[in-house]
């Protein structure tokens, strides 16, 4: 009995998609283990799982998988949990004196769902005004994706893309919008196919109003080229 009411608290956890900390949730001895120590103890893992599901791994299709599914999951989707992956932001003087917001809108983001290690898919939108030093605009796209790539919720990677943003560039006058869908709702539970999930977090100077409504309306513009 109490099995099944820790089972009814855990689903509803995941469905209301619950975070604890804008920090990541990460234990004090992360990083003893190496990736290569990480990959080989994660690839048994896989392996036991698949054949606890009944699934022969002596199949030529199969028996590959427990070692490109752990090497997936340190090297790629969560490659963003290490620190060494933390993109080096390089920021230079605002020697032009450009003095208006600054948005780079529609960075391709992918995600993992902490509650089902399900794809979260979507699009961010970042701005920011400067305080006297800007940053490379690609260095915005690397930041997303590597606050992206870890076990998530939306809400969190917005923070903490914000967050990293201002430390960067010494400024509060960030902000960041992101649209994105949830396969742990579109493909799972409810199915809801159509929903999407939008979070944003504004900083200094966007929490104006008007400062707030330009932003929205430079990331609705129809860019095509």
């Amino acid at each position: 009995m109490n099995t099944d009411n820790n089972i009814q608290n855990i689903d509803a956890l995941g469905e209301d998609h619950v975070g604890t900390s804008a920090d990541t949730p990460m234990r004090s001895d992360a990083f003893v283990l190496s990736p290569e120590e990480k990959i080989d103890l994660i690839k048994d893992d896989v392996r036991h799982i698949m054949e606890t599901l009944g699934l022969d791994l002596t199949d030529d299709s199969l028996k590959g998988t427990p070692m490109r599914v752990a090497k997936m999951f340190v090297k790629e989707i969560f490659g963003g949990l290490s620190p060494d992956r933390k993109p080096n932001a390089s920021t230079f003087e605002n020697k032009y004196k450009y003095g208006e917001m600054l948005v780079e809108k529609n960075i391709t983001l992918y995600s993992t769902c902490e509650h089902h290690l399900l794809p979260i898919v979507g699009k961010a939108h970042v701005a920011y005004i400067s305080k006297g030093t800007v940053v490379g605009l690609s260095k915005m796209n690397r930041i997303v994706d590597y606050y992206a790539k870890r076990p998530q919720v939306q809400e969190r990677l917005t923070m903490q893309i914000v967050q990293e943003l201002q430390r960067v560039l010494g400024t509060d006058d960030v902000a960041c919008v992101i649209d994105a869908k949830h396969l742990c709702v579109n493909s799972r539970g409810i199915r809801d196919v159509e929903s999407s999930t939008v979070t944003s977090e504004f900083g200094g100077a966007f929490k104006n109003q008007d400062t707030r409504r330009e932003f929205l309306d430079y990331i609705k513009l129809d860019t095509h080229f």
